[in-house]
């Protein structure tokens, strides 16, 4: 063998009690599990390099539900911000903005619109248009290396509308609607796994439900599943679930929940109310997941706070109101006293929005503040172009807890990694599950956590070979110490790597080797064979 992993305590994604085995890996797959019990009556696995993991724990790698690296994975060969973490899969393409489908105008304003969460794009040769192409430039990326870890792709809903309508707040005509199924479609047959929508973010927020459901119809032909950054996860958000809800299963289509929970005063204690909610439509059949990440704070662009209407005919038209004296009140109204849809139907609290990122160098000085007032937030969406990242600090621990114990539950970071101060979920989301929820408070047992970080995101990704420690399964592992795993990312130093998680393997490479990154580049695309 390649590899026998000696006397690990496997934790095999299953949820059921870990076991001690050794572990062989041969040519990215697991050979051979023989458990301490068989091993007196057989011949243990011998392999070119034998590690001895006494004291460590063996899972499948993790696989981050809910990523932004969609330039990172480009520009950063490295990219130990996942790797360190034991991410082995990152699902691309979120909140329904993203760099393919596009043309050259689309692509253009899709790059300024998400400035603050990939930076603009201008260190990266951006010469791709369709989903298949930017698939092909990851899988070649690095002088044909390579990614670090692998990588799948929703279709981006608002860049499809965006590609089809612009920035028109309208319903679509059949014409373009019959162009937005066709974009979709391509995406799926190229391999995208399914489709995503941000609907606080322009342009996805100006589609109606019949327009969704029309476009979640194409995705459930492909076999794909909708993941949706839905209407409202502050006033309303119930009913913005049931939406979701409603509209997925008049399309047939299966549904995933993006950073599903519940923010906000108005939304205290409430996420019973919402479990309630999905396992009444779970026992009445409905095929629904939802990930979420272990931190109360949400993280997000200054400029995704305007109201929709604000944001009409795109970056350059959103400065220009913002110049002009009566629509920037107009907009201060909308913020502050009626509660802008883009600050989910909530009046801003100024106090809770920090500073994370600029695109402007000579902002820095603003990174770590709070914004004082309309006046200075304003000013600074000027100064920056809307290149502003925040912190929201909305969130509610106690929503933050029982989310994660449910049924349906899977890992996701919705890590930013741009700015200078990114929110500490980019770095430290999956090994705080582990010490923080698992180790220190008993939230989930251990068994239980890593099923939520692998196998269920594994069966909803419809991986017949990833997710669990099986033989034949390819070899996407994790090697973790359940006694010191942590996360080193705090809100002051948001970039400090994890602990505990000395090894790491990619398709049976190590990506990670005794706490230090190696040079490999095991990662790329997982494209979903498409069946219509």
């Amino acid at each position: 063998m390649e590899l026998v992993i000696r006397d690990a305590e496997v934790v095999d994604g299953s949820g059921g009690p870990s076991y001690r085995a050794d572990v062989a890996i041969d040519r990215g797959r697991i050979a051979a599990i023989v458990k301490e019990g068989a091993q007196a009556g057989c011949q243990r696995p011998t392999g070119r390099r034998v590690l001895d993991a006494e004291g460590l724990a063996l899972s499948p790698g993790f696989v981050d539900m809910h990523a932004h690296s969609d330039l990172a994975l480009l520009r950063d060969p490295d990219h130990s911000a996942k790797a360190a973490q034991g991410v082995t899969l990152e699902v691309l393409g979120q909140d329904g903005l993203s760099y393919a489908p596009v043309d050259d105008r689309t692509l253009a304003e899709v790059r300024r619109a998400i400035t603050g969460w990939n930076g603009d794009g201008s260190d990266v040769d951006l010469d791709w248009r369709t989903v298949g192409e930017y698939l092909d430039r990851l899988d070649g990326a690095h002088g044909g290396r390579g990614i670090a870890v692998n990588a799948a792709y929703l279709v981006p809903q608002g860049t499809v509308r965006m590609y089809a309508m612009g920035w028109e707040d309208r319903p679509a005509t059949e014409p373009e609607l019959d162009r937005m199924r066709r974009l979709v479609a391509e995406g799926l047959e190229q391999g995208a796994v399914g489709m995503s929508s941000g609907l606080t973010y322009t342009p996805g927020m100006y589609a109606p439900d019949a327009e969704l459901t029309e476009l979640c119809r194409v995705v459930a032909r492909y076999g794909g599943y909708y993941c949706p950054h839905h209407r409202s996860y502050g006033a309303g958000a119930l009913r913005a679930y049931q939406e979701m809800v409603a509209l997925t299963r008049e399309a047939g289509c299966p549904l995933h929940l993006a950073h599903a929970t519940m923010n906000f005063g108005v939304n205290r204690g409430r996420a019973p109310e919402l479990l309630a909610l999905l396992d009444e439509a779970l026992d009445a059949g409905a095929d629904i997941s939802l990930d979420t990440y272990p931190y109360t704070p949400g993280c997000t662009t200054l400029v995704a706070l305007l109201p929709g209407w604000a944001s009409e005919g795109g970056p350059e038209a959103i400065l220009a109101r913002l110049r002009d004296d009566t629509a920037a009140e107009r907009i201060r109204r909308h913020l502050e006293e009626t509660g802008s849809d883009g600050c989910h139907g909530v009046p801003v609290e100024w106090h809770t929005v920090e500073i994370s990122g600029v695109a402007d160098p000579a902002l820095t000085e603003h990174v770590g503040r709070r914004v004082d007032d309309w006046p200075a937030a304003r000013r600074l969406l000027i100064d920056d172009r809307l290149g502003t990242t925040i912190l929201q600090h909305v969130g509610h621990e106690e929503n933050v807890r029982a989310i994660m114990r449910h049924r349906v539950h899977t890992g996701g970071s919705d890590g930013i990694l741009q700015g200078l101060k990114p929110h500490p979920r980019a770095y430290g989301t999956f090994p705080h599950y582990l010490g923080r929820y698992v180790r220190e408070l008993g939230v989930l047992s251990l068994e239980e956590c890593v099923a939520h970080l692998t196998s269920r995101p594994a069966a909803r990704l419809r991986l017949p070979d990833r997710g669990l420690v099986r033989e034949h399964y390819i070899a996407d592992l994790v090697l973790f110490d359940p006694a010191t795993v942590a996360a080193g990312s705090t809100y002051a130093s948001p970039r400090t790597l994890p602990t505990g998680i000395p090894h790491v393997l990619v398709d049976g490479r190590f990506v990670i080797d005794d706490g230090h990154r190696t040079d490999v580049l095991a990662g790329r695309t997982i494209r979903r064979t498409p069946t219509p």
